[in-house]
Formats: structure tokens, sequence, C-alpha cells
């Protein structure tokens, strides 16, 4: 009781510092120059990426159409947290205020699962593909591809709004200084003046879902591909067969 009505008493945080890479005027701006490149370039080849495939026929197919997918998220994975690291790099310390800071959370923790599902469908893709070759056509047809996709955008944006709302619940009195260039979940869970038991319970139940979960997927993918590659009679079969999970890999 009596911590509660400290806790009220306490002006809620209404921003955050985010302190950056570095706090050298000559450094900040050579870093500011370097990934200020890395970031149109990123943005340049992925973009090239999308256009290939969603100008040529022949890149119509299932693996061509996940690379799409996971360039444009690369493209909207870079946007979320590149921009706060510029403005550090170019201003010093970087104030951003709460709503954006749990904005940028929500995107960032949406893209993550995201990328890890759409992982997970591009190896049950090559799966498919090299292991049921005469199932592919049925089996990876286009309404299959799109649920795939649309459920791995949609599923990160779920598990995204949860995670979010249970970090955005709680109290921060102070202090505001968090040691990294974008808005995480672990820095600001150690500043929260408030139990974070539950919270981190989320995080970490969310985790094992997502992640080990997705990565069991494209293990047992990957292993059976690897089994079925070694059982082909010719060297030029199994070349020919693991080129095609290059892109993925």
């Amino acid at each position: 009781m009596e911590r509660s009505l400290e806790l009220g008493n306490v002006t809620r945080v209404q921003e955050f510092i985010l302190l950056g890479l570095s706090r050298s005027p000559e450094t900040r701006e050579v870093l500011f120059l370097i990934f200020l490149a890395l970031y149109l370039l990123t943005l340049l080849e992925n973009a090239l990426i999308v256009f290939l495939v969603c100008s040529h026929a022949e890149l119509h197919k299932p693996m061509y159409f996940f690379l799409g997918n996971l360039s444009c998220l690369e493209m909207c994975y870079v946007s979320v947290t590149m921009p706060s690291l510029l403005a550090g790099l170019w201003t010093g310390p970087y104030h951003v205020p709460f709503t954006a800071c749990m904005t940028q959370l929500f995107f960032f923790v949406s893209l993550i699962c995201t990328e890890c599902a759409l992982l997970a469908s591009m190896a049950c893709d090559r799966y498919v593909a090299i292991c049921r070759p005469l199932h592919y056509p049925l089996l990876m047809r286009p309404q299959v591809c799109l649920g795939l996709a649309g459920t791995s955008w949609l599923g990160g944006l779920l598990v995204s709004v949860v995670k979010t709302a249970c970090i955005a619940s709680l109290s921060y009195c102070g202090p505001n200084v968090l040691n990294q260039f974008f808005c995480d979940v672990s820095p600001l869970l150690n500043l929260s003046c408030t139990h974070v038991a539950l919270t981190e319970l989320v995080d970490f139940l969310s985790a094992i879902v997502i992640f080990c979960g997705t990565l069991l997927v494209a293990l047992a993918s990957y292993s059976a591909i690897g089994v079925t590659v070694l059982r082909m009679p010719s060297a030029a079969a199994r070349r020919k067969a693991f080129s095609t999970c290059a892109s993925h890999l």
C-alpha cells in the first residue's frame, strides 16, 4: 500500500533519452555517414528484389514470393530502428516521447516475430520442393503461400500487441535514460518502477513459442532436406537441390 501511494505521487515519465552509440562528436559524424550509407543501400537492394519479383513473371513462384515478403520486411525493419540511430548520431542523446517509444517497440517486436515465421515458411517451402517434388504444385499453391505469409504478418502483429500493451502499462518514474539507440524490451523493463514479473513471463513465453518454435521447424525441414539430398544419385542433382536453398540460408 505504501509503495502504491509513493508511485501515485511520482510523475510518470513523459519521454525517454536514447544515449545512442557514441558521445564523441567526431565519432558520431563518421558513424552517421556509415550507417546512412548502409541504410540507403539496404533500402535500395531490397526494393530492387521486390521490383524484380513483381515485374518478372518467371519469378512468380513460392520461393521468390517469400523472398519478396522478406525484402519488404527488411525495409520496414531498418526503417523502424535506423532513423532513431541516425538522429542520435546527428544530435547526440535523442529524446523520444513515451508514445513514440512504444510505437517503435510495437513495430520492432512485430517485425521480429514476422521474420521468424517467414523464415520458417521458407524452410517448409524448400522441404516440399526437394522432398516432395511431385506434390509441390498442390501443397505450395498460391492460396497456401498467401495464407502462410498473411499468418506470419498477422501473427507478428498479435504477439506485438500483447507484449507492447504489457510494457506500456508499466509505471516509469525515472530515470528515463536508455543506453540504447532504439526502444527495446529489456532496457524498458529495467527502467520500470513497478513489478515486471508478469511482463517478463509474457516476454519469455512468446520468445519460446516464436523463436524456438520457428527454429525447430527450420531445423526439421533442413534435416529432412539433408537426408533427401544425400540419397540423390548424382552430384549435379545434389548441387542443384542445395542451390535452391542458398537464398534462404
